[in-house]
C-alpha cells in the first residue's frame, strides 16, 4: 500500500464560491463534474497521487475534526498569503514542526472548514 489516503472531499455550501478559493491559493484547474446530483470539484489527479474534490452534497463544513493537510510546496507560505486575499482566514502562521519534518500552517476556508499546509521549506 503506497498511501494510507486516497481520496478526500472537502464539504462546500457556496459551491462556486469554493472551487474559486481552492483556484486561487492552490494555483490549479478544478474540473466540475456532476455525480449522481452532488456538485464535485475535483483536484488534478495523475492516477497515482492522492487527490482531493470540493464538493456539495450531503456534507457540512467543519472547523472541527479530522485535517487534511495539503502539500504546501517548496514553502507553504506562498500559499497561505494567498489565503487572505482569497476570503480565507489564516489560523496558524507557518510553523517550523522540527529539524527534517518541515513546517506546518492552519486555514479556515470560505467554507468554514479547517485545512492545513504541509511543506519541507
Amino acid at each position: 500500500m503506497e498511501h494510507f489516503i486516497w481520496f478526500f472531499e472537502i464539504p462546500a455550501i457556496d459551491f462556486s464560491r469554493a472551487t474559486s478559493f481552492y483556484r486561487a491559493i492552490l494555483g490549479i484547474d478544478i474540473e466540475v463534474v456532476d455525480m449522481n446530483g452532488i456538485q464535485m470539484g475535483l483536484f488534478p489527479n495523475d492516477g497515482k497521487a492522492v487527490s482531493g474534490a470540493v464538493v456539495k452534497g450531503n456534507y457540512k463544513p467543519s472547523a472541527e475534526g479530522v485535517i487534511v493537510y495539503l502539500n504546501g510546496g517548496d514553502d507553504l507560505q506562498t500559499i497561505l498569503d494567498k489565503v487572505v486575499a482569497a476570503s480565507g482566514k489564516v489560523l496558524v502562521p507557518k510553523s517550523e514542526i522540527g529539524p527534517d519534518i518541515g513546517f506546518y500552517a492552519l486555514f479556515m476556508d470560505t467554507e468554514g472548514n479547517r485545512l492545513g499546509l504541509h511543506s519541507q521549506g
